[in-house]
């Protein structure tokens, strides 16, 4: 079969790597791709973007494509696995409607709420009077997060009412994300260890993958702002199999259960980002 990645970045490079080893699987597309997948056999780099839907839906029409995965958030929220399977293709990947979890913060936030799934206290505006209001009555440090897409890089744990009132400011003006940065989520800072807990759905059911650890922090010892990515391990020790367990009963299978009830079963990975603190909560 021939198989489509959609991406450009290390994921999808992973992706498409692994795709290849496969005996069912003749020929690996990369869309964009990058460096590393021009130089790997059985994959080709395709110079489509990831958030150009319609070149990449015909691309697949012409080279028959029999299944597309689909790495980056940004074309799931905008809806390319609606257009790819109302064209009849495969196309791995949450739709239009569930890509909002990770699209977002204020419908995750809101969701976790509703379903009762442990998640920080939180507040979402518009207003920069009514969010650094907000900050005010809670305190610092305090986490201010855009609604949108923001490369990993739209989180802010601000140290100070001055610094929160800069970044909401920055934020709603749309000076920082833009339109990413329409809303803000401004949220309990948690102290703690993260991890990050994926796993592929189906609708139903879920297949765990190996947990990690990712440091976004640009400077050394967790210093400097927020990146997309400084570096990751796997697995990490954080996550004990009892802490597996809990994440298991009190996130994930509630989080699919919930999105079952609101009309929205899930399919393709479902990300958790999970704040576990010294008293193992």
């Amino acid at each position: 079969m021939k198989v489509l990645i959609v991406g450009g970045g290390g994921r999808e490079h992973a992706l498409a790597w692994k795709a290849a080893q496969s005996n069912k699987v003749e020929k690996v597309f990369v869309a964009p791709g990058n460096a590393g997948t021009a130089l790997e056999s059985k994959l080709e780099n395709i110079a489509i973007s990831a958030e150009d839907i319609p070149a990449l839906l015909k691309f697949a029409q012409d080279e028959q494509i029999e299944l597309t995965i689909v790495g980056p958030e940004q074309p799931l929220v905008a809806g390319i696995v609606d257009r790819f399977s109302e064209a009849g293709l495969r196309c791995f990947g949450p739709n239009q409607d569930c890509a909002q979890l990770e699209g977002s913060k204020t419908f995750s936030k809101d969701f976790l709420a509703r379903h009762q799934i442990p998640t920080a206290e939180y507040g979402t505006f518009t207003n920069p009077d009514a969010a650094i209001a907000y900050v005010a009555e809670k305190g610092t440090p305090i986490v201010i997060k855009a609604d949108g897409l923001a490369a990993g890089k739209g989180v802010v744990i601000a140290q100070s009412l001055e610094e929160a009132t800069t970044t909401i400011n920055d934020m709603l003006s749309g000076n920082a994300f833009g339109e990413a940065g329409h809303r803000v989520v401004v949220e309990e800072f948690l102290e703690g260890e993260e991890a990050s807990f994926i796993v592929i759905a189906d609708g139903k059911n879920v297949l765990t993958m190996a947990t990690s650890q990712d440091h976004k922090a640009r400077d050394n010892g967790d210093l400097g702002p927020n990146t997309g990515g400084m570096g990751a391990y796997s697995p990490a020790p954080v996550v004990t199999p009892a802490m597996h367990q809990r994440i298991m009963d009190e996130v994930i299978m509630p989080t699919m259960q919930g999105m079952e009830a609101d009309g929205r079963p899930y399919s393709g990975f479902l990300y958790a980002g999970i704040m576990i603190d010294k008293a193992g909560t």
